[in-house]
């Protein structure tokens, strides 16, 4: 069954999301990325600027079949696109489609009310299903 953990309060939701992208590397795992194409832009301009000494290979659905096929995270709005089943992150305001082909599924939630109540929604609804959830609160985190 997959695991759902739920990252609440963070300050500053892509900065998490790209910390948390470089520990799933650190572990060898394959991850999918789904949110807003807006949302998506952004990640990949974090990602790009994310650490000095560090890159975090990663591809959109605009990169050639060929950095599709070779890259460890994936940005896009079909999780199921990408072949992969390790790690789905969810930047959107939606269940995302296809996820519990994964072993675990992230939901980064926003700060603000709209991304806490639509967070609740997707609670409600992987509970409805029988999920398992884990919470983070991220206001106790020593990160910056």
């Amino acid at each position: 069954m997959t695991r759902i953990e739920f990252h609440f309060n963070t300050k500053e939701r892509l900065l998490h999301t790209c910390r948390l992208l470089r520990k799933a590397r650190s572990q060898d795992m394959r991850i999918a990325v789904v949110g807003a194409p807006a949302t998506l832009r952004q990640l990949d301009t974090e990602l790009w600027r994310f650490q000095d000494v560090a890159f975090l290979a990663h591809c959109t659905p605009e990169s050639s079949p060929e950095v599709r096929s070779a890259s460890p995270i994936c940005l896009g709005p079909d999780p199921l696109a990408w072949g992969m089943n390790d790690v789905l992150v969810n930047l959107s305001d939606d269940v995302p489609t296809g996820f519990e082909g994964f072993q675990r599924l992230i939901e980064i939630v926003s700060s603000d009310e709209h991304g806490k109540a639509q967070a609740r929604l997707r609670w409600k609804h992987y509970k409805s299903l029988g999920f398992d959830l884990v919470q983070h609160d991220l206001s106790k985190s020593t990160e910056p």
